[in-house]
């Protein structure tokens, strides 16, 4: 994934690393462990209230609290998938607000209203906000081995206040792993992974994905860019590194593979004069906040001659998924229908 107006970072692999200070004593309890093998507990309904709580993370760490925690700060995009299991969040960081109060995309439908928002944009985190709220434990996702939007800067002060749980979504995770992982984190907090709505939800997102395969077989040949659009560079991200786009390219999604990737090994930067390099029938485009979306696009010459562009044939990437089956059904469901109605222009 690119940089954005809001991010000054190459993406995924250059960026995003914990940090902490150390403000107040540190809150973080070393408990037992009555865990399942995948910290969930036995049964769906999730883990009890008291007791010690475990769970092991995909940074390799058994996370572990005297009981299970109830004052939770999370990145956004994580404290929405755990929203849509019925855990609920004290506080957030990560892209939460827009300029106008509205909810910003990574945001979901988790009411944000009310959270404590600690840092709304990437390197933003308020360490004093954080302690006041005497968390029990953070939860983030990962792409590289760091924690994601935890500051650098101030990941020692961070990660002393409370145990920390990562997510992977980068490196060999997939979209169906990297949700069954937060599923394991919610179940472990709690959440009721036999209730109608998750239940629901999973069944749609397998149901989704049977279409994005169907699709990609009665549709053959579809060539997919996933572009990423800033003021001086067009970014073309691979496939190979991405969770989301991995699954896809599993369920038959032929993409556009960048030749020269930047050092972070996510994406290509174009000058918009070299833009259109790559031929694609389709464009997955980056919904974050702060990239340039297709009414602003319409000012680069460029971008207007791609035949995809052309042809209509524009849809949006949501870059930084929301891990639960419920939105990521949507992601799939949206896919299967814009390659199953592409024509092929490249």
């Amino acid at each position: 994934m690119p940089k954005s107006r809001t991010s000054p970072f190459t993406r995924r692999g250059l960026i995003a690393a914990g940090g902490a200070l150390g403000l107040v004593a540190a809150l973080s309890a070393c408990g037992g462990a009555d865990k399942a093998k995948d910290g969930a507990g036995e049964s769906g309904k999730g883990a009890a209230a008291s007791g010690p709580w475990s769970f092991k993370d995909d940074l390799g760490k058994e996370v572990t609290a005297k009981s299970t925690p109830k004052n939770i700060v999370a990145f956004t995009g994580t404290a929405a998938a755990l929203s849509d299991y019925g855990v609920k969040v004290k506080g957030v960081f990560g892209p939460t607000k827009t300029a106008d109060g509205k909810p910003d995309v990574q945001a979901g439908t988790m009411d944000i209203s009310k959270v404590e928002i600690l840092g709304n944009v990437y390197d933003e985190f308020n360490v004093e906000k954080y302690a006041a709220l005497r968390p029990d434990l953070l939860v983030t996702n990962t792409w590289d081995g760091s924690y994601w939007y935890v500051p650098e800067a101030s990941k020692d002060k961070i990660l002393k206040l409370a145990p920390a749980a990562a997510v992977s979504v980068g490196g060999d995770a997939t979209l169906d792993k990297s949700l069954e992982r937060t599923a394991d984190l919610a179940k472990s907090l709690g959440a009721d992974m036999n209730s109608k709505a998750t239940v629901d939800a999973k069944a749609r997102f397998e149901a989704a994905s049977a279409k994005v395969r169907e699709a990609t077989k009665a549709n053959p040949g579809i060539k997919v860019l996933v572009g990423s659009g800033a003021a001086d560079l067009f970014y073309v991200s691979t496939p190979k590194t991405s969770a989301d786009l991995k699954y896809f390219e599993s369920l038959g999604v032929e993409f556009v593979i960048p030749e020269k990737l930047d050092q972070g090994g996510f994406f290509e930067s174009l000058s918009w004069e070299n833009a259109g390099k790559y031929k694609a029938d389709v464009i997955l485009l980056d919904n974050r906040t702060g990239t340039l979306q297709p009414e602003e696009l319409k000012a680069k010459p460029t971008w207007a001659e791609l035949p995809a562009v052309k042809a209509g044939q524009v849809t949006p990437r949501v870059t930084e998924p929301i891990y639960s089956y419920d939105k990521c059904a949507k992601i799939l469901e949206d896919l299967a229908k814009a390659i199953q109605n592409a024509k092929k222009v490249s």
